[in-house]
C-alpha cells in the first residue's frame, strides 16, 4: 500500500485524473436530468480518478512487469486488436445494436458531437473504471494474471447487470445473454491486449468499437448514401 503514497505515483495519478475529469465534461453536459451540478460531478470524477489512477501507476508495472504506456507497440498485437475490434464492432452492429437502440436510445449518440463526447468519456473514465484500475487492484491482491483477469471480467459483468437492471425497458433473455457473452469475451480480450500493448492499445480498441455508431449519425449516414 505504500506505493500509493509515493510522490511520483500521486503526481502522475493527479495529472491523469485531471485529464479524465476534463475529458468527461462533454459527456456530463449531455446528461439531461443531472441530480447534482456539473461542477460537483466533475470534482467527484477527479477525486475518484486520482484513486483509480493511483492503483494503475502504483501496482500495474510492479506486479505484471509490463509498462502502463507502451510507446512502441508490436505489429502482431496491433493487427490483432484491429481485426478483432472491427469484428466485435460488426457483431454488435448486426446482432445486438438494433434491439438495444430501440430499447435504450439514450445509450447511443444522436450526432457527431455526442459521439465525440461518448468516446472521450469511454477513453477517459470507462476503461479506467472497468479495466485499468480493477486489474491493477486484483494483481496487487492475488499476484496472478489469470485470477486478476477473471476478477476484472467478473466486475465488468456485475456493472453490466446493474445497468441493465436500472433500465426502464426490460431486455429479453436472449438479448441479455448476448450482451453477457459479448462482455465476457471482449473483457478477456481487452485484458490480453492491455498486457501486450498497454493503455494506448486499449484506446485504439475502444475507438474501433465505438466507430460503429458513426454509421447511424445523420451527417455520416447521408455521405454514405451519396
Amino acid at each position: 500500500m505504500r506505493r500509493l503514497t509515493q510522490p511520483r505515483v500521486l503526481k502522475w495519478a493527479s495529472l491523469a485524473a485531471l485529464g479524465s475529469a476534463l475529458a468527461s465534461y462533454p459527456r456530463l453536459s449531455y446528461w439531461p436530468d443531472r441530480p447534482f451540478p456539473i461542477w460537483y460531478l466533475e470534482t467527484t470524477i477527479f477525486l475518484c480518478s486520482i484513486v483509480l489512477w493511483g492503483f494503475v501507476f502504483a501496482w500495474h508495472a510492479a506486479y505484471t512487469q509490463r509498462p502502463v504506456f507502451v510507446l512502441k507497440i508490436e505489429p502482431g498485437p496491433f493487427m490483432a486488436v484491429t481485426l478483432i475490434g472491427l469484428t466485435a464492432a460488426a457483431a454488435f452492429q448486426l446482432w445486438l445494436d438494433p434491439s438495444l437502440r430501440s430499447r435504450l436510445p439514450e445509450e447511443y449518440p444522436a450526432d457527431v458531437n455526442q459521439w465525440m463526447a461518448w468516446l472521450l468519456f469511454s477513453l477517459a473514465f470507462n476503461q479506467l473504471f472497468l479495466l485499468f484500475a480493477p486489474f491493477a487492484w486484483s494483481m496487487r491482491l492475488f499476484q496472478n494474471r489469470w485470477v486478476a483477469a477473471g476478477l476484472t471480467v467478473l466486475f465488468q459483468v456485475f456493472v453490466l447487470a446493474i445497468r441493465i437492471r436500472a433500465t426502464p425497458t426490460p431486455l429479453s433473455p436472449l438479448l441479455f445473454a448476448g450482451l453477457l457473452a459479448g462482455r465476457i469475451v471482449t473483457g478477456f480480450l481487452a485484458v490480453w491486449f492491455y498486457l501486450r500493448g498497454g493503455i494506448f492499445l486499449i484506446w485504439w480498441w475502444t475507438l474501433l468499437f465505438e466507430a460503429r455508431n458513426l454509421l447511424h449519425l445523420p451527417v455520416i449516414h447521408n455521405r454514405v448514401m451519396l
